[in-house]
This record gives C-alpha cells, sequence and structure tokens, in this order.
C-alpha cells in the first residue's frame, strides 16, 4: 500500500531549522569559546541559550496543549480521578503530571485549575487549595477562576471569612467576567454564614445594580430577605 505523502507544516519547518541552529551555534561555541569568552564576555553565549529556551518554552506548550486535550476526555466524563492520574499503559497524561512537567506554560496553568476542580469534585479540599493556589497565569478569567476555587476549598472546609474575601477578590480581577455577579453571590452567602448582614446586603445590592441584566441577578431577591 502506498504511504500518504505527509504535508510538513511551516512552523514544523521553522522549528527544524531553529534545532539545527542551536546545534551548530554549539558546536560554534565549542570550537571557538575561548575567543568568544574574552572577547564579549559569554554574551553570545546567553543569547544562544534564550533562543533555545525560547523554542522550547512554545515546544513544551505544544507538548501540554495536547497531553491536556486528551486528558479532558476523561475529565468531562467525571472519572476525576483518572483524570488526575492519567491511564497506565496509554499515551494520556493525568493532569498532576501535565502540571509537574510543564506547569511554567500557557496550558500548564489551566491544567492547575482543572486539577484543582477534579480534587474538588472527589471532595479533597485541601488538595484542591493547593492546586489553585498554584496557578500563576496572566489570563483574567483563569486568574478569576482559581481564586474562586481557593475560595469554594475555604467554603467547604468551613472557613467563611477566607471564602468570602477571595469570592470578591474574583470579582474584581476583570470587570468584563460575566461570572462576577455569581462570584459575589456566594461571597455574600459566606458574609450571612459570619452573621455580617450588612456586609453581605450592602453586595447583594451591588448585583442588582451592576448586573441587573445578568441571569445570576435573580438569585438575589431569595438572600435579600436574610439581611433584611
Amino acid at each position: 500500500m502506498l504511504q500518504n505523502n505527509k504535508k510538513i507544516s511551516r512552523k514544523e519547518i521553522r522549528q527544524d531549522k531553529l534545532v539545527t541552529f542551536y546545534y551548530k551555534a554549539l558546536a560554534f561555541i565549542e570550537e571557538k569559546k575561548n575567543i568568544l569568552l574574552s572577547v564579549v564576555g559569554g554574551a553570545i553565549v546567553v543569547i544562544l541559550v534564550v533562543v533555545f529556551l525560547n523554542y522550547r518554552q512554545n515546544k513544551n506548550n505544544d507538548a501540554a496543549s495536547f497531553a491536556f486535550s486528551q486528558v479532558m476526555k476523561i475529565y468531562e466524563v467525571g472519572a476525576y480521578q483518572e483524570a488526575i492520574d492519567g491511564q497506565p499503559g496509554t499515551k494520556i497524561m493525568g493532569l498532576k503530571k501535565i502540571v509537574d512537567d510543564f506547569g511554567s506554560t500557557d496550558f500548564g496553568q489551566v491544567a492547575k485549575i482543572y486539577l484543582g476542580h477534579s480534587y474538588y469534585n472527589l471532595r479533597k479540599f485541601d488538595l484542591a487549595l493547593k492546586a489553585y493556589e498554584d496557578f500563576s497565569g496572566g489570563n483574567d478569567y483563569l486568574k478569576a477562576a482559581a481564586y474562586a476555587g481557593e475560595a469554594a476549598s475555604y467554603e467547604a472546609l468551613n472557613n467563611p471569612e477566607k471564602a468570602a474575601g477571595l469570592y470578591v477578590k474574583a470579582a474584581k480581577v476583570s470587570s468584563n467576567n460575566v461570572l462576577n455577579p455569581q462570584y459575589l453571590i456566594n461571597a455574600g452567602i459566606n458574609y450571612i454564614a459570619l452573621g455580617k448582614k450588612d456586609d453581605a446586603k450592602e453586595i447583594f445590592e451591588t448585583v442588582k445594580r451592576d448586573y441587573s441584566k445578568s441571569p445570576y441577578s435573580r438569585e438575589v431577591d431569595r438572600y435579600m430577605a436574610q439581611v433584611e
């Protein structure tokens, strides 16, 4: 049977050229290192290392992206422990290993959120909290989700004070997040649990005023009766 010819993408060509460049550069440095180090104080070495690290970071993010897409098939059917551990004997890497191996990449950061969700759904709240706290990505929606995950974990661990503060913090990350009213309502519920009815009332009024068109705002009325 004839095999189909695989079309090589521009991205793969660029990566192949960069790898070739890197190894040629290493050979050149090894041959000329005494001259280079004496003339430029190692600056060329530093530049080449930075170029390679940038390439490796991109490659790692691609690997993390693929691994994440595979494990999400398990997560989405509710097999949370399997999503954490992966499937032995297959190429499906668990969320924990994705975080361990690729935690500094974009998709490694996303995996931290879903690792936290998985632990939370298994009622392993301390481990969930640790996963959410480990998030350090720059995406505002994920940052808010991490704070909200921390809040939910503290709530489950019977610490409504920490939970309320973190829900408020989640709502303040971005004014455009459609989940902000839900975060605020959850904060208000925890303030009620603390007996801080004035704080809860202020938050519920904010939701009614600033998010009147949100479907979450309809939930406020039933809680307002508890703080009047």
